[in-house]
């Protein structure tokens, strides 16, 4: 049986092939710039058939955000896993993230885009729930390092995963800024480094 060609994908591929395509454009361009018509060049097809498997571009959004969302969650959650402790948690999990969004430059573009609208969307909700989970996760961390004694009995729960993220969403802006979005990897060991030494119980 012959490889199914371009233009003759399965549906959950096809799908699947519209999320990566959205999220290669968003690498240098404006995501509100990315028209339907953009996409279905993009992806060598005509809107009829981007629209065969979308009823319309805010359900495309949506399927870029819960593609983004499983697996960023997915990595983290690994890495978690697979560390000794819940600092060498922490940091592993902010490493992946990093590793995440040098490899999908496109990724924090579209998240900044849709919490920058003023209205409610299906994709923004999925951000939102987004960084609530990432939330639970880190405080699940935090907690566990306190009473381990691996993290200060005294920190602020609240603060922690706002730090932690904006540690991450700091690294992104400055990168696109500087036109290298691999220069938050280079960076990255650093900035923990420091965070660590503010929540941790040794120097």
């Amino acid at each position: 049986m012959s490889k199914p060609t371009p233009k003759h994908l399965p549906a959950d591929e096809r799908r699947a092939a519209t999320v990566q395509a959205v999220i290669e454009l968003a690498a240098d361009r404006n995501p509100a710039d990315i028209t339907t018509a953009a996409i279905a060049q993009h992806m060598r097809l005509t809107q009829g058939a981007l629209f065969r498997h979308f009823p319309n571009k805010e359900a495309i959004w949506d399927a870029v955000m819960a593609h983004t969302s499983e697996t960023l969650l997915a990595r983290i959650d690994a890495a978690a896993a697979g560390a000794d402790g819940p600092l060498a948690a922490l940091e592993a999990m902010f490493q992946a993230h990093v590793d995440f969004i040098a490899g999908h430059p496109g990724v924090p573009r579209i998240l900044f885009a849709e919490l920058q609208l003023d209205r409610a969307t299906p994709a923004k909700t999925r951000v939102l729930a987004l960084l609530e989970h990432y939330r639970e996760r880190l405080l699940e961390q935090a907690r566990l390092g306190i009473g381990r004694g691996e993290l200060r009995d005294t920190l602020d729960l609240d603060a922690l995963p706002v730090l932690f993220v904006g540690m991450i969403q700091g690294l992104v802006i400055q990168s696109m800024l500087a036109g290298d979005i691999r220069r938050m990897k280079r960076q990255a060991a650093a900035l923990f480094t420091l965070f660590r030494q503010g929540i941790g119980t040794r120097p």
